[in-house]
């Protein structure tokens, strides 16, 4: 194991954590620095290269740091309780219980993967995915990114009719096996670098709950793979990354076409903000 000492700006210390949490990191420590900053120090299994700053917030600075003999996932598991996340509980194996509907758990083993519920994208996408589902089928849905496959899960929850979780990193792949196994459900579980694994125009439902920079870089690819008619949804960013982000997507012809009289209703919430955090949602994707 290798660790990382990340210094950052104490405003910035959910976006820095949200970065480490895309490149891997298995458990992170906050303690406090000089002049209103903050160190968040990063664990990562094996031998891992140090974060890249370009991922970070600007003025974050990067140094080894020395690895205690602690097991963090175990110390992670220890803190993590049951919690409401719209109509969803989400609970750790050893927490279940027994009078919830088996369609409104989602069984969490809190791991090395990112998205465990805990953060407020996660419960962004949660809670859009709730609110797709009572407005229409989801159809074949992709979770980008999946991490831990939670939001697949959820999509399977809440009917979908085929659910692919894709994720770059095998840990995380192998999450999302476990996870299916954990929840009773099925999901194909496919290791992919981005959309450039899928065909275009494969899916009525694209989940990318991914970091704000890299939303952007792929956006062509990411847009790509929603059959027409379908939706997107996007999120990872904070509420200032809405404008380049939607920029990014609309500047590449995707647009919403709201109907009848839910025009207005539907414009506004084509942004979701939790805190400082957003999710962008397209529906009716020409």
């Amino acid at each position: 194991m290798r660790a990382f000492c990340v210094t950052v700006a104490a405003a910035d210390e959910d976006l820095a954590a949200a970065a480490l949490g895309e490149a891997g990191t298995s458990g992170i420590e906050v303690r406090p620095g000089p002049d209103g900053r903050v160190r968040l120090v990063a664990y990562f299994e094996g031998d891992a290269t140090a974060p890249a700053l370009a991922l970070l917030p600007p003025g974050a600075t990067v140094e080894p740091a020395e690895v205690p003999e602690v097991d963090w996932v175990a110390r992670f598991r220890e803190t993590f309780h049951a919690f409401r996340a719209g109509r969803f509980l989400v609970a750790p194996p050893w927490g279940l219980p027994t009078d919830a509907a088996s369609r409104d758990v989602l069984v969490v083993d809190p791991g090395r993967a990112f998205g465990t519920g805990t953060h407020e994208t996660t419960r962004l996408c949660l809670a859009v995915l709730e609110g797709l589902a009572a407005r229409r089928p989801l159809g074949r849905t992709l979770d980008l990114g999946a991490g831990t496959g939670l939001l697949a899960v959820a999509a399977v929850r809440l009917g979908a009719s085929f659910v692919c979780a894709s994720d770059i990193d095998r840990e995380a792949n192998h999450a999302s096996r476990h996870h299916a196994r954990l929840n009773g459900v099925r999901l194909a579980v496919v290791q992919s670098d981005g959309g450039r694994g899928f065909r275009a125009a494969s899916f009525d439902l694209v989940l990318a709950n991914l970091m704000a920079l890299l939303l952007v870089d792929r956006a062509a690819e990411i847009r790509a793979l929603v059959a027409p008619g379908g939706a997107l949804v996007l999120s990872g960013l904070l509420v200032e990354d809405v404008p380049f982000v939607r920029d990014a997507f609309e500047g590449r012809g995707l647009a919403t076409e709201p109907r009848g009289d839910a025009t207005a209703a539907r414009a506004a919430a084509n942004v979701i903000v939790e805190g400082e955090w957003a999710a962008l949602v397209y529906e009716d994707v020409p």
